[in-house]
């Protein structure tokens, strides 16, 4: 899967303008840089950004449900907890940053990375994933449940104790992952690819006997 997925990066273009999130005139943002601050206590809705890069800023009790993000970059940011649920998602990437707890429930997410984030505890379920990149990310703990994959690629991610129940694995390459005491419904796996170790503990997870 990961040699043949293509993700569409975002559209960032030059010149962006540099801009405090307090400063916006309305619930529109586009062709901005915001970064090195904090965004404490907002909770609003419907809110988007259209081709703007966070860089360095902290997202404190945050709530910005139906959100959209079109051509966004967030670098090295704390979403730690922010809620993202209903939001809709397209060509953005998550880099470096931390996204514990973060809520991305039912959502909608297409040619998205994750590179290199700490997204423990962070819940997907009953999100619709397409063309989606976890590159290098630590996922411990985190919430699949009846989620849709196409197009899905994990390299070298954490998966401890990740909740995958009700989501199909069919065309999934978690071979090169940690995957320690998934949850999962056994049908969940028809199709999944997973290294010849993986192949042992899930046989036993199926309630397989392995004879050495």
């Amino acid at each position: 899967m990961s040699q043949n997925l293509k993700i569409i990066q975002p559209r960032i273009p030059n010149g962006l303008t540099p801009m405090n999130f307090e400063d916006r005139d309305d619930s529109y943002v586009s062709m901005a840089i915001i970064s090195d601050c904090s965004i404490i206590g907002e909770e609003i809705e419907k809110l988007r950004f259209e081709q703007v890069v966070f860089k360095n800023v902290t997202f404190v009790d945050v709530s910005f449900r139906y959100l959209e993000l079109l051509d966004v970059v967030f670098e090295r940011c704390d979403l730690s907890n922010a809620n993202f649920c209903d939001a809709i998602i397209h060509r953005v990437e998550f880099r470096d940053s931390k996204l514990m707890g973060l809520n991305l429930s039912e959502a909608t997410i297409r040619n998205v990375l994750f590179s290199h984030c700490n997204a423990n505890l962070s819940s997907f379920g009953y999100s619709d994933l397409k063309q989606v990149k976890f590159d290098t990310c630590s996922l411990r703990h985190a919430d699949y449940y009846e989620s849709k994959f196409n197009q899905v690629d994990f390299r070298e991610c954490d998966l401890y104790e990740v909740n995958l129940t009700g989501t199909a694995l069919k065309g999934i390459d978690l071979s090169s992952c940690t995957v320690n005491q998934l949850i999962l419904t056994p049908e969940s796996l028809d199709g999944c690819i997973v290294s010849t170790e993986q192949a042992i503990g899930f046989a036993k997870l199926l309630g397989l006997k392995i004879k050495v």
